[in-house]
């Protein structure tokens, strides 16, 4: 088909027209020196965070009884083997193969996995291997370059740019327990980059990429280093992450206004108990079924996240429930 050249059209050149001058049209003009400079200082930020980072990440892919299935993204953390990636990687399986940028293949084992923060930690069976640097999340400000790694759709050594959109979202796990603290960055990513990092401009991995939304684009999301590193240590030390559990099953009720007003409570939802398992901190505390929580440590309940968040974070040796037991207000101590 024709090219329509806008200098050049036909219509320029009508019959009747008046001659056009013979002086030559300036060129279109160059960029800014200094515009220049910046592009070039991004470009060799990013190659040379690529440089040192890229041969410390491997495409996983999970194996079957019959045949190689499921793949995705870990990079090494250390250089006897440990991995980082995501549970959802791993899906329940026990052996795994990474490749490297170089085409090499290392057998993996699974260390642990913990699906409530989507982290799991690998142990490749190589030795003396490049490995990435974790950094420090928290320093994180919206707006700061990060650079996503990853096997994108099956295309090994992917790597897009973008920048911290927002920190402190939260989503569920496959456990359905609330992850905080997620970091929703713009670096486009997509299946198969799940288990890669996020890394800043040092060459620093300040994130584990976790999750995408369907249909959306410039939406990526990655568990921070600071979970990274306290789960990955769980992980090598006990094989699983240990957590503080009350042991009972729940749900949200509203409190009768009354009861409300009568002990001068600050909120009129709280925890109803619909079960205590055996054996379990709860029952060893005296808590019941029927039993309403309205507060843990002397903070107000507003849902059962709220009781996941709180014990997450507590590192002390007990913690005082506070209960409605029929119309009395009562407190529980529960021990660790």
């Amino acid at each position: 088909m024709p090219l329509n050249f806008l200098n050049d059209s036909p219509s320029s050149q009508q019959h009747g027209s008046q001659p056009q001058s013979s002086q030559a049209s300036p060129h279109p003009t160059s960029p800014p020196r200094d515009d220049v400079d910046l592009l070039d200082a991004y470009s060799r930020a990013v190659v040379g965070v690529v440089d040192a980072v890229s041969p410390a990440v491997v495409s996983v892919t999970g194996v079957g009884e019959e045949r190689a299935q499921g793949s995705g993204t870990a990079f090494v953390v250390s250089a006897d083997g440990f991995a980082l990636t995501n549970s959802h990687v791993v899906a329940r399986r026990r052996k795994l193969l990474a490749e490297t940028n170089d085409g090499d293949r290392i057998e993996a084992q699974v260390v642990g996995d913990d699906p409530a923060t989507d982290l799991a930690l690998l142990r490749l069976s190589a030795r003396d291997l490049p490995f990435a640097k974790l950094g420090d999340s928290e320093a994180l400000r919206v707006g700061q370059l990060v650079i996503a790694m990853g096997s994108a759709l099956g295309l090994h050594a992917t790597v897009s740019t973008g920048v911290v959109s927002a920190l402190g979202r939260s989503m569920r796990a496959g456990d359905g327990r609330l992850m905080e603290s997620i970091i929703q960055h713009s670096a486009p990513i997509n299946p198969g980059n799940s288990g890669g990092p996020l890394v800043n401009s040092r060459g620093e991995v300040i994130g584990v990429n976790t999750a995408i939304i369907a249909n959306a684009q410039g939406l990526g999301f990655a568990v921070p280093a600071a979970s990274a590193v306290w789960v990955a240590g769980e992980l090598h030390d006990h094989g699983r992450v240990r957590r503080r559990v009350l042991g009972i099953s729940a749900g949200m009720r509203r409190v009768p206004r009354d009861l409300v007003l009568e002990h001068d409570l600050l909120s009129d939802e709280a925890i109803e108990v619909h079960e205590v398992q055996r054996g379990s901190a709860a029952e060893k505390a005296g808590l019941r079924a029927g039993d309403l929580v309205t507060a843990l440590d002397d903070r107000v309940l507003a849902s059962i996240d709220d009781v996941h968040r709180l014990l997450a974070r507590n590192e002390a040796t007990s913690t005082e429930l506070t209960i409605l037991r029929g119309e009395r207000l009562l407190t529980l101590v529960v021990a660790w």
